[in-house]
């Protein structure tokens, strides 16, 4: 295979098309001689065509100087919209927004209406976070006083209470761990898939309210 181009016998490269000389270039080592100004950007066309090496790094740094032109910096500085506010201004503008319209908040617990699902739902909450504390206090109590559980259980004792105030006591604290264990299986339900209708809802509701004061009293009762 060779490649042919027309050249002028002076070395002119504009009269080139039209001279009757040709260069002809091979895949052989061509003889050396003596290249005229004019003749450098023809024999450079054909070093690259024949070095195949060279033609893949002059690929590489076009197609780097074009990702440059389309990815560079200044074309996404100059794309860039500069913002009009900040944030911290747009976000005072939408509170004063609904300020002026008054508009109610949402979700807000004062305005919707309360249901057994809701309470009991807030309830348990609550008693899983007294639980906790109740058990971090009796832990460290454990710990820190100096004498033993039965000392402090015949010093309540000799207070000379009445039965009510210490079965109120008693049933206070066994109605956050009744409720939280019965509701918690109520959950475990839930978790199986089972008990989502809104009838089954309230039914599962007063079915764990009706537990957890039945096992609630008898813990009080004790």
């Amino acid at each position: 295979m060779s490649l042919s181009l027309p050249v002028s016998p002076g070395g002119d490269c504009s009269s080139g098309c039209t001279a009757a000389g040709f260069v002809s270039v091979s895949h052989k080592r061509p003889k050396r001689q003596i290249l005229s100004p004019s003749l450098c950007c023809w024999r450079f066309q054909v070093f690259i065509w024949r070095s195949p090496s060279l033609s893949l790094l002059s690929c590489r740094c076009v197609a780097r100087r074009c990702l440059l032109a389309r990815f560079g910096p200044g074309l996404s500085v100059r794309h860039v919209v500069p913002m009009g506010t900040t944030a911290k201004e747009e976000m005072a503008r939408f509170w004063d927004k609904n300020t002026k319209s008054n508009r109610p908040l949402s979700p807000h617990v004062t305005i919707y209406k309360w249901s057994l699902p809701m309470v009991m739902s807030i309830t348990h909450r609550g008693t899983g976070v007294a639980l906790s504390i109740g058990v971090s206090l009796f832990g460290l109590a454990a710990l820190l006083l100096p004498e033993q559980f039965p000392h402090y259980l015949a010093l309540v004792k000799s207070l000379s209470l009445g039965p009510a105030l210490i079965c109120s006591a008693k049933f206070a604290l066994a109605f956050p761990f009744s409720y939280h264990t019965w509701n918690g299986i109520r959950h475990l339900a839930w978790d199986l898939g089972k008990g989502f209708k809104i009838t089954q809802v309230e039914q599962s509701g007063v079915l764990v309210l009706i537990l957890t004061l039945l096992s609630s009293a008898g813990l009080a009762a004790m």
